[in-house]
């Protein structure tokens, strides 16, 4: 089995699920063969002369540069992005109507709105493998260098196929129970097991699974996806945005986002993306570990007298830290004379919720508030008014959040600020200038300032890759994913060094003994960082 390999596919797969729905839209309108007529054109004209919504088109012509299918130019100091064909461009977008098959599929009821493997699931999930049965099983690592965008195209597909499949075989525990037998049949664990038993078949084709008689048992390679199955799960969550792409580019912008009073997110299945969030990121929680565990083990006086996880969802991390701290630190030896304080702030009042019920059931004390990222004044007062707490004493913690804070425009740029990031912004279809977008983070962090410069503010963080890096990286990068489902959802994902130099503009500096980066070089999408003033 090669690990490498396997990964590899991965990250294929979820380029796969993204990229369809973009080929697919833009294909239907006309936008593609423009674009190949034109050899080279302006954003602003495929705007005018589609009245497409130029924020998304954007983010969606950014992807396909960062899958190596065009050239991707953007001048910040004119605002202006320009894309051109390349050598695979045409090859690429006259296989359409495959990502338009994909991306019927992904947008289908049953696989959107249901996590049960139904008859119907396994029908049509069935008639996509047979139809491209040829380009699943011809399609090897020997082609990856021969045809590197047959490989590519092939596994798109694979991809489609695997991603709803995967998750729904992860989150109801099925692939643990085929895990503890010897060897397991369609009839063990499935209400459908004449078309279930059809899907294993097919699976068992693709190298996961060996037929033992009428029982199927794991191969290495069947495992390793298993047992990776979170790593589809929040590309897969934005199923729902992705089956309304053409609203979000052609029609309103706004239409995903105009909920009723306790009405549901329509944009994303957030049951799913937490579950999918909750595995992909416990690497970096580990690390966040390692930094507890450090600064925890100081003196007490040199100790903050607490934590406040913002944007806390259901208190998961809150309550894990204060285990953390409990077991193996000086500080968790001395409770009772130090207690720690702990905060959980979030905007999300359904999160408030299943996060004092939570730590209530975990016999973890601690203050649960409604707090903007946004607004960290108002945060500050409000614990200084309630719980006689100063926002300075704690050590800030945030995790994956400030990506997706909610937009304020800027009312002025600094004059001589040049944009570095090649990213794709929108607000509610709107395309945001580069500049604006780093001069919001810059102003957004710089609120938070006063209030780390005792104890600090330890930050996951989500980047972007340029799409050049991208598009020569294939299959070792989820960038491609992260810019699709972020880009289109109005979240804000900046390259690593655009990221820390703009943290140092506000006024926030690392703790080089206490920062990672992953993977460790220069495909970096992951930052951990302790900031101080």
């Amino acid at each position: 089995m090669d690990k490498s390999y396997l990964r590899s596919l991965i990250f294929r797969h979820l380029d796969g699920i993204v990229i369809s729905p973009v080929i697919s839209a833009l294909a239907e309108r006309g936008v593609l063969h423009f674009i190949l007529e034109k050899k080279q054109v302006n954003i602003a004209d495929i705007t005018t002369e589609f009245s497409v919504n130029e924020g998304y088109l954007n983010v969606a012509l950014r992807t396909l540069a960062s899958q190596n299918m065009l050239e991707y130019t953007l001048d910040s100091t004119l605002n202006s992005v320009t894309v051109g064909v390349n050598k695979y461009s045409e090859r690429a977008f006259t296989n359409f109507d495959i990502y338009t098959d994909l991306a019927h599929f992904l947008a289908q009821d049953e696989i959107l709105n249901s996590q049960e493997i139904t008859d119907d699931f396994c029908k049509k999930w069935l008639r996509l493998f047979n139809k491209y049965e040829s380009y699943l099983l011809s399609s090897n690592e020997a082609e990856f260098k021969d045809k590197p965008l047959h490989f590519q195209i092939a596994k798109h597909i694979e991809g489609v196929l695997l991603g709803p499949l995967i998750v729904r075989l992860g989150m109801s525990g099925l692939f643990h129970k085929y895990f503890m037998e010897a060897s397991f049949s369609a009839e063990e664990f499935h209400k459908n097991p004449h078309y279930f038993h059809q899907v294993l078949e097919r699976l068992t084709q693709l190298n996961w699974f060996v037929r033992q008689g009428s029982n199927f048992r794991f191969t290495e390679d069947g495992l390793f996806f298993a047992r990776r199955a979170t790593a589809y799960g929040v590309t897969v969550s934005y199923l729902p945005m992705f089956s309304q792409l053409n609203d979000l580019l052609f029609g309103s912008p706004n239409k995903l986002r105009e909920l009723s009073d306790g009405e549901d997110e329509r944009h994303v299945n957030r049951e799913m993306n937490v579950w999918g969030s909750g595995g992909a990121h416990s690497t970096y929680f580990k690390v966040v570990d390692e930094f507890i565990i450090t600064i925890f083990n100081r003196p007490i006086e040199e100790q903050p007298k607490g934590i406040l996880d913002m944007g806390c969802g259901n208190g998961a991390l809150l309550n894990h830290l204060y285990e953390v701290i409990e077991r193996h630190t000086l500080r968790g030896k001395h409770l009772d004379e130090h207690p720690l304080f702990l905060v959980g702030a979030d905007y999300n009042q359904a999160a408030l919720k299943v996060t004092r019920a939570n730590l209530i059931k975990n016999d973890v004390w601690a203050k649960v508030i409604w707090g903007d990222i946004g607004d960290p004044n108002r945060l500050a007062n409000d614990l200084k008014k309630d719980y006689a707490i100063d926002l300075s004493d704690l050590l800030n913690i945030r995790t994956f959040l400030d990506h997706n804070r909610i937009w304020e425009d800027v009312n002025q740029v600094k004059a001589n600020h040049t944009a570095q990031s090649t990213g794709a912004f929108a607000f509610r279809g709107r395309r945001l200038p580069n500049q604006e977008v780093e001069e919001n983070l810059r102003l957004h962090l710089q609120k938070w300032t006063p209030y780390v410069e005792k104890f600090g503010l330890l930050l996951i963080e989500l980047h972007t890759l340029s799409p050049s890096i991208t598009a020569a990286n294939l299959g070792k990068t989820a960038a491609t994913a992260y810019d699709a489902t972020h880009g289109f959802s109005d979240q804000y994902i900046l390259e690593v060094d655009v990221f820390l130099k703009l943290c140092r503009d506000a006024g926030l500096v690392s703790d080089t003994s206490l920062s990672k980066q992953f993977p460790p070089n220069h495909l970096a999408t992951v930052s951990i960082n302790l900031f101080k003033k």
